[in-house]
């Protein structure tokens, strides 16, 4: 297989275990048009969900375009959120490095480089998925300073201190936290920010809902509880300087999912899970000191 070039000399291929083994190979053969079709909107091709109020009027008007504008609007609701994750970046320069941990087919990364005009190294497990998030950084004429590598986010081979950020987007539910955490606070500077937004579950409740559960099993996955997040980043110097809960801002975009034709069937679960309380969706930004 060939790859980009690496900064930092580190091999192309990461070593991964036997679970994130079958997560590449779910992803290397994914072909979800709920991923694929929204991309197609503008070339911004993005893994996860939406946010904000949703134009209802798309429904509304002439059938025969009603699919294509839904389509649009479920492409605004996640490039809203892509946006928003970005807002908490910090103060970014164009000669700052930033990390998309779990990068998917690259479409943060080239949010992030339109906002800033900096260098931005995409990360994913996928080689499907690197191939052509790299095809897309060239379409968009970016290809000198947005790169896509495989690599393992546990343990990514580049050198220490060198990214200003590091972001995951709805990637985190995939690996351990400790080490996940341990691995950004080598690559952060200090002063440097980290960003998630995922899901997780509200252990105030206890173990997981049910509706975790079908989650977990519908995207092989393992969901993390809340008071994870908050632990791992005191145990490895991340302090959270935001917490904004978007559970709320989330939802009009899975009712406006579950009445498309991109429907997959696990939309009323993310909806019940949500409004009984026991799944939230979080950013947190924290700093690196």
């Amino acid at each position: 297989m060939t790859t980009t070039a690496q900064r930092g000399g580190a091999a192309a291929a990461p070593a991964i275990s036997p679970y994130q083994q079958s997560v590449a190979d779910y992803w290397n053969h994914e072909r979800n048009a709920v991923n694929l079709r929204l991309g197609e909107v503008d070339g911004f091709y993005h893994h996860h969900y939406g946010i904000g109020n949703v134009d209802r009027s798309v429904l509304a008007g002439p059938e025969d375009t009603r699919d294509e504008r839904t389509i649009a609007e479920l492409h605004r609701l996640e490039c809203a959120q892509a946006d928003f994750l970005a807002d908490h970046l910090g103060a970014v320069t164009p000669d700052d490095r930033l990390l998309d941990s779990g990068c998917g087919r690259g479409g943060g990364s080239l949010v992030a480089h339109r906002r800033f005009g900096c260098h931005v190294d995409g990360i994913s497990i996928s080689e499907t998925q690197v191939a052509f998030a790299t095809a897309q950084a060239e379409k968009h004429g970016v290809g000198d300073k947005v790169r896509f590598h495989v690599k393992n986010m546990l343990d990514t081979g580049f050198e220490r201190g060198s990214f200003r950020a590091v972001w995951n987007n709805e990637s985190t539910m995939y690996v351990d936290l400790s080490a996940l955490f341990a691995e950004y606070a080598r690559l952060l500077v200090r002063g440097g920010r980290y960003v998630t937004i995922t899901g997780c579950y509200n252990d105030t409740y206890g173990l997981p809902s049910r509706e975790v559960s079908t989650i977990n099993a519908h995207y092989i996955c393992d969901i993390h509880p809340r008071s994870a997040y908050f632990r791992e980043m005191a145990n490895h110097r991340l302090v959270p300087s935001s917490v904004v809960d978007l559970t709320a801002a989330t939802v009009p975009y899975w009712e406006l999912r579950a009445a498309s034709s991109l429907a997959t069937g696990i939309e009323e679960t993310f909806l019940t899970a949500y409004r009984n309380g026991s799944f939230q969706y979080l950013l947190i930004a924290a700093d690196r000191v």
